[in-house]
């Protein structure tokens, strides 16, 4: 696995798998949590705003977890720069960072057990980009589309 900047966020519906997933991350990487670290309830644009802006400040790899990932990686996705994954297992997580060069790995906890994701966020930290062909579809999608 690559070493890095981790920055970890959640709502309080991906806590238990957040905090599962830094005690197992191991390495020599930097983790930063930007929360929530409540479990009342909170909205989660907040947080995938915070791990987004951190990421790109650090130039690091991001984690959001929601209850289905799904309100995570739309929210993530908004933002310039950030390139979010939901992934539902290893061969997602790979592709996502070998084709498409996802900065950021977004997970449900009520969707994947704590083993999965553990084994989905090594696959997604463990694999690199590929460049070439990969790199002028990037820069489309950095491009943005209009549509009208």
């Amino acid at each position: 696995m690559q070493t890095g900047t981790i920055v970890f966020g959640s709502d309080h519906a991906g806590i238990y798998l957040k905090e599962f997933l830094i005690s197992h991350l191991g390495g020599d990487n930097k983790i930063v949590d930007v929360g929530t670290s409540q479990k009342a309830s909170c909205d989660y644009p907040v947080y995938a705003r915070k791990l987004c802006s951190k990421v790109l400040e650090l130039q690091g790899q991001g984690i959001l977890i929601c209850g289905s990932g799904i309100g995570m990686s739309m929210a993530a996705n908004r933002i310039r720069g950030i390139r979010a994954a939901l992934c539902l297992n290893e061969y997602m997580a790979r592709m996502s960072r070998m084709h498409n060069n996802a900065n950021v790995l977004c997970l449900g906890e009520r969707i994947v057990g704590v083993d999965l994701a553990g084994s989905i966020m090594q696959a997604f930290l463990s694999a690199s980009f590929e460049g070439g062909r990969h790199q002028q579809r990037i820069e489309l999608m950095e491009e943005g589309i209009e549509v009208g």
